[in-house]
C-alpha cells in the first residue's frame, strides 16, 4: 500500500528535469485536452441513456406486471348483465386484489390522445373495460380464462403480458447498448491520447537521446510524459463532465405526459455517477500513455 501511495504520489508531482521533455504546450497538449473532454462530455449523456432507460425498464414492469384489463364485446342489451357476471367471477378468483369497471369518461379519457377530445362515444359500439389489480401472488390467467369463456362469452382477458415483455427488453437492450457506448468512448480516448503520446515523443526524440546519455532510464523518461498527459486527461475530463452535467440539468425535468425523453436526467444519487468519470479518464490515460512510451522508447534504443 505505502509503495502504491508513493508512486501516485511521485506521479503528481512530477520531475522538472524529466518534465522538460514534455511540451508543455502545442498540438499533443491541446489534442490531449480537446479529446477527454468531449469523450467525459459525451459518457455524461451515455449515462444518462442508461440510467434512463433501466428506471423506464423498471417502472414499465411494475406498473404492467401487477394489472390487467377485461374487455367485454357483446350487444347493448348484454353488456351490463356481462359486466356483473365477469365482476362477480373476478372477486371470486384468487389472487385478484380489486376489479372495477371503468365509467365512459374514463373510457373516453384513454382514447382521446388517439381520436381527440370530440369523440361521440354514444354513436360508437365500444366494449366494456374493467380494471384488474392483482395481488402479489398472483392469480391463474389460464384457469380465469376458461372460467370467462363458459360464464361470460364476450369476455377477454389482456394481462398485459405481450406488451410488458418487449418493453421491457427493449429498454434492458438500450441499456446494454448505453454502457457499450461508454466502453466505446474509453477505447476512443487511449487511442487519441496514445496517438498524441506517441507524437509528443517522437517530436522530442532528440531531448530524449540527450537524457539518456547523462543515465535517465526509460521509465524515468516514460514517468514524465505519462504525468504530463494523466493530468491534462483529467483536467480536460472534467472540465467536459461539468459541461455534460450542466447540458442534463437543463433537460425538461420527468413529466407523465412527456415520456421518455422528457426522464434522461439524473435523478437524486444518480448525480454522483458522473464524478466517477474524470478519475476512470485519468486511469485510462495513465494506462495508455505508459504503454505507449515504454513501447515507443524500446523502438528509440
Amino acid at each position: 500500500m505505502r509503495v502504491e501511495i508513493g508512486r501516485v504520489l511521485s506521479l503528481m508531482v512530477g520531475d522538472p528535469e524529466a518534465d522538460r521533455a514534455v511540451p508543455p504546450t502545442g498540438f499533443t497538449a491541446w489534442l490531449t485536452l480537446f479529446t477527454a473532454g468531449a469523450m467525459a462530455f459525451l459518457t455524461v449523456f451515455a449515462l444518462a441513456l442508461s440510467l434512463a432507460t433501466g428506471r423506464l425498464a423498471d417502472r414499465w414492469s411494475s406498473e404492467l406486471a401487477r394489472t390487467a384489463t377485461l374487455r367485454i364485446s357483446a350487444p347493448p342489451d348484454q353488456v351490463a348483465a356481462q359486466t356483473r357476471a365477469a365482476l362477480k367471477v373476478l372477486q371470486e378468483t384468487p389472487g385478484i386484489a380489486t376489479a372495477r369497471a371503468m365509467t365512459e369518461a374514463e373510457q373516453k379519457a384513454l382514447l382521446e390522445p388517439w381520436f381527440g377530445p370530440d369523440l361521440p362515444l354514444d354513436t360508437l359500439p365500444l366494449p366494456q373495460l374493467i380494471e384488474i389489480t392483482e395481488t402479489a401472488q398472483g392469480y391463474d390467467a389460464t384457469g380465469l380464462r376458461a372460467r370467462l369463456q363458459a360464464e361470460v362469452p364476450g369476455a377477454v382477458l389482456d394481462d398485459h403480458t405481450r406488451w410488458r415483455e418487449p418493453l421491457v427488453a427493449a429498454a434492458s437492450r438500450l441499456r446494454t447498448l448505453g454502457f457499450a457506448a461508454i466502453a466505446l468512448i474509453a477505447a476512443s480516448t487511449a487511442a487519441m491520447i496514445t496517438l498524441a503520446a506517441r507524437a509528443a515523443l517522437a517530436a522530442n526524440a532528440q531531448v530524449i537521446r540527450v537524457l539518456r546519455l547523462v543515465g535517465a532510464r526509460d521509465v524515468y523518461i516514460a514517468r514524465a510524459f505519462v504525468r504530463r498527459f494523466t493530468l491534462r486527461a483529467l483536467a480536460g475530463a472534467a472540465a467536459g463532465t461539468v459541461a455534460g452535467m450542466v447540458a442534463i440539468w437543463l433537460l425538461p425535468p420527468a413529466a407523465p405526459a412527456g415520456g421518455f425523453l422528457t426522464g434522461l436526467g439524473f435523478q437524486g444519487a444518480g448525480w454522483l455517477w458522473p464524478l466517477v468519470i474524470p478519475p476512470l479518464a485519468a486511469i485510462v490515460a495513465f494506462a495508455a500513455t505508459r504503454a505507449a512510451a515504454l513501447r515507443t522508447l524500446r523502438k528509440q534504443t
